[in-house]
C-alpha cells in the first residue's frame, strides 16, 4: 500500500512539475509573435481492482496542447492580407496626392502664367519684352510638366523595387513553411505528439506571408500545409515549393512584373489582377489603376496643349512676316513589340486628333487574318482587316509595316511620354506668331459702298494652302464677282450676297454694302503687321476652349479632373485602409483572447501548481514514513 501511495505521489509530482514548466514557458513567450498559450492535458490513471473495489493510481499526462482556433486564425490572415494591400495602395497614392496638392508644384499656376503672358503679348504684340515673357512662361510650363512626369517616373521605379523585394520575401516565407512542414511531420511521426512551438512558427509565417500576398492554406491529413496564391497557383505543397520571379514586362522593359515558376522550372507571367491582397497586390493595383493612368492623363494634357497651341500658332504671322511654326515640341506615342513576337513587323502610331485622346493604353494583336485593337482601360475591342490600315482610334492613327506572325502583339501608349517629352521649340521672341497672316483691304478707286472684313484663317486650313498668296476679289457687276489668285482653281461668276462668307485658299472673309462694277478687294500677306494681335487673341482663347475629350473639356478642366480623381481615390483608400486596420485589430484581439498568454492567469497557475507540487511532495513523504514503519515491524 505504501508503494502505491508513493507512485501516486510521484505521478502528482510529475504532473505539477509539467504544469509549472508549461506555465513558465507561457510566461517566457508572452511577447513572442504568433505564440499560442499551452496547457497540460492530464487525466486519472487506470484504477486497480483490490477486490473490495477499484482504487485510483494517480494521474497521467496525455499531451501538452496549444490553445489555437483555426477559424479565428484564418480570419486574422484574411484581414492581414486586406489591410496590407489597402495600406500599401494608400501609401503609394498619397505620394501623388501630396504632389498634386502642392500649389507650388502643381500645373495650374504655370498654365495661368503662360496664358497671362499670351494675353500681355496680345495687348502689345510688337513689344519684345512681352514676347520674351511668353517664351519664359512657356519654358516654365514645359518644365512643370517634365517635373511632374519625373516624379511619377520615380514612383514607378520605386514600385519596381518594392515588387522585387516583396517577391523575395514571399519566396523566403514559402521555403520556411516547407521546412517546417518537414520538421512537424517528422516530430509527429516520431512521438505522436504535436510540436506546438513549430506549429506556432508555421502559422506566424503564413500570417507574415499574407502581409505580402493573400495566401490560402489547405491543411493535409498529415498536418502539413499546402499554400496557394493568385488564381490557385501552388506556392507550397508539403515539402515542395514553387517560386515567384520578378521579370521585365514582355511589352515594357522598364516595368517589373511577377511570374510564377513551378517546381518543374517553367515560368508563367501572372496577370496583375490575379495578385490580390498584401503588399504585392497593393503595388500591382496601384500601378495599374492609378499610376499608369496618372502618367497618361498628365501626358494627354501636355500633348493636347502642345498640339492645339501649335496648330493655332502655325496659322499666325511672326515679326519677320513668316508663318508661325511649332511653339512646343511634343512626344510621339510609344509602341513596344512583345518580346514573345516571332515576326518582324513594325507598328507605328501617330496622333491625328489630340482632342480625341483618352488616358488609356492599347494592345494590338494579330491572329493571322485580322487585327484586334483593345483599349485596356475598359477592354473595348476594335477588329479590322489588314486592308483597313492605317486605322485611327481615339485620335491615334496606327499603321503596320508588314504582316506580323499570328499571335504577335504590341503595346501602344499614346500619351505616356507626353509630359516628359514636351518642350519649347523656339527661342527667338520675334518668331512668336501674334499677327494674322492675311490682310484684307479695298482697292483705291472703288466707287461703290462695299467694305471687306479683316478676314480670318480657317481652322484647320486645307492641305498645302498658301495663306499668304495674294488674292483679288473683283466685281463684274453689283451682284457678281470673281476670285483670282496666283494658284489654280480661281472661282468666277459668283453671286454676291452682302455679309456672306467668302472662303478661298484657307481663309474666310465677308463683304458688306453695295460694291460697284469694277470695284475690287485684295486679300494678301499682312506685310508690316507688327501691331496686329489677331492670332495672339486666338491663342489666348484656347485657355478656356474645350479642346480635349472630344470637345468636352479644356486643358485646366482635364487637369482638374485628373487631380480630383486622385484626391477622391486617396480619400477612399484612407477610409477603407483605416476600416481594414480596425478589422484586423478586432480579429487579432479575438484570436488573442483565446490563444494569447494572460500573465495574471499564468501567475495564478504558478501558485496552483506550486501548491500541487508541495502537496504531492507531502504525499510522497507520508508514503516514505509508512514504508519505514513497515520495515521496523519486520525488525
Amino acid at each position: 500500500m505504501a508503494t502505491s501511495i508513493l507512485s501516486i505521489g510521484q505521478s502528482a509530482l510529475a504532473a505539477a512539475q509539467a504544469g509549472l514548466s508549461t506555465t513558465g514557458h507561457n510566461i517566457a513567450n508572452a511577447s513572442t509573435p504568433g505564440y499560442s498559450r499551452q496547457v497540460v492535458i492530464q487525466g486519472a490513471a487506470q484504477p486497480q481492482n483490490f477486490g473490495f473495489g477499484f482504487m485510483g493510481q494517480g494521474t497521467q499526462i496525455s499531451t501538452v496542447q496549444r490553445v489555437y482556433n483555426e477559424y479565428l486564425g484564418v480570419q486574422v490572415q484574411s484581414a492581414q492580407a486586406s489591410q496590407s494591400g489597402l495600406n500599401t495602395y494608400y501609401t503609394q497614392i498619397k505620394q501623388i496626392d501630396n504632389m498634386l496638392a502642392d500649389p507650388t508644384a502643381g500645373l495650374s499656376p504655370s498654365l495661368q502664367d503662360f496664358f497671362s503672358g499670351i494675353q500681355a503679348m496680345a495687348s502689345n504684340p510688337s513689344n519684345v519684352p512681352a514676347r520674351q515673357a511668353v517664351l519664359s512662361s512657356a519654358d516654365a510650363l514645359a518644365g512643370r510638366f517634365q517635373s511632374l512626369a519625373g516624379q511619377l517616373n520615380e514612383i514607378s521605379q520605386g514600385v519596381n523595387s518594392q515588387i522585387q523585394s516583396s517577391v523575395s520575401s514571399i519566396n523566403s516565407y514559402a521555403q520556411q513553411i516547407a521546412q517546417l512542414n518537414d520538421s512537424i511531420g517528422k516530430a509527429q511521426r516520431a512521438t505522436g505528439q504535436p510540436p506546438n512551438d513549430l506549429l506556432d512558427q508555421r502559422d506566424q509565417l503564413v500570417l507574415d506571408l499574407n502581409k505580402e500576398i493573400k495566401a490560402t492554406v489547405v491543411k493535409q491529413g498529415d498536418g502539413s500545409y499546402n499554400v496557394f496564391i493568385g488564381n490557385g497557383q501552388s506556392l507550397v505543397v508539403g515539402t515542395t515549393t514553387s517560386k515567384l520571379v520578378s521579370v521585365a514586362s514582355a511589352t515594357d522593359l522598364s516595368k517589373i512584373v511577377v511570374a510564377y515558376q513551378s517546381s518543374s522550372g517553367s515560368t508563367i507571367p501572372l496577370s496583375e489582377s490575379s495578385l490580390v491582397g498584401g503588399q504585392l497586390g497593393g503595388l500591382a493595383e496601384f500601378r495599374s489603376k492609378t499610376l499608369e493612368p496618372a502618367q497618361n492623363a498628365l501626358g494627354r494634357v501636355a500633348i493636347g496643349l502642345a498640339s492645339t497651341v501649335n496648330a493655332q500658332h502655325s496659322l499666325g504671322q511672326d515679326l519677320n512676316g513668316n508663318l508661325g511654326g511649332a511653339l512646343f515640341t511634343l512626344a510621339s506615342p510609344v509602341v513596344n513589340a512583345s518580346t514573345g513576337n516571332t515576326g518582324s513587323a513594325v507598328v507605328t502610331a501617330s496622333i491625328s486628333d489630340a482632342g480625341a485622346l483618352t488616358t488609356s493604353d492599347y494592345r494590338l494583336q494579330y491572329d493571322g487574318s485580322n487585327y484586334t485593337l483593345t483599349r485596356l482601360s475598359d477592354n473595348t475591342a476594335t477588329t479590322f482587316a489588314p486592308a483597313a490600315l492605317p486605322q485611327t482610334v481615339d485620335g491615334v492613327t496606327i499603321n503596320v509595316s508588314t504582316a506580323p506572325d499570328p499571335g504577335d502583339s504590341f503595346l501602344i501608349r499614346p500619351t505616356v511620354n507626353g509630359a516628359s517629352g514636351i518642350g519649347v521649340a523656339i527661342s527667338d521672341p520675334a518668331l512668336l506668331a501674334a499677327a494674322a497672316p492675311i490682310r484684307a483691304a479695298a482697292t483705291s478707286g472703288n466707287t461703290g459702298t462695299g467694305t471687306i472684313g479683316a478676314g480670318s484663317v480657317n481652322t484647320p486650313p486645307p492641305p498645302n494652302a498658301n495663306l499668304q498668296q495674294p488674292v483679288t476679289i473683283t466685281f463684274t457687276s453689283a451682284t457678281t464677282y470673281n476670285v483670282t489668285g496666283t494658284g489654280t482653281g480661281n472661282p468666277t461668276g459668283l453671286t454676291y450676297t452682302p455679309g456672306a462668307t467668302i472662303s478661298y485658299n484657307g481663309w474666310s472673309t465677308s463683304i458688306s454694302g453695295t460694291p460697284a462694277a469694277g470695284d475690287s478687294f485684295t486679300v494678301a500677306s499682312n506685310t508690316g503687321g507688327v501691331g496686329d494681335s489677331r492670332n495672339a487673341l486666338l491663342l489666348g482663347d484656347l485657355q478656356t476652349s474645350n479642346t480635349l475629350g472630344n470637345g468636352t473639356t479644356s486643358y485646366q478642366g482635364a487637369y482638374s479632373q485628373f487631380v480630383s480623381e486622385i484626391g477622391n481615390k486617396t480619400r477612399e483608400l484612407e477610409v477603407t485602409s483605416t476600416a481594414a486596420s480596425n478589422l484586423l485589430s478586432q480579429a487579432t484581439l479575438s484570436a488573442q483572447n483565446e490563444s494569447g498568454v494572460n500573465l495574471d492567469e499564468e501567475a495564478a497557475n504558478l501558485l496552483r501548481y506550486q501548491q500541487a507540487y508541495q502537496a504531492a511532495g507531502k504525499v510522497m513523504q507520508i508514503a516514505s514514513q509508512l514504508f519505514d514503519v513497515l520495515l521496523s515491524i519486520g525488525q
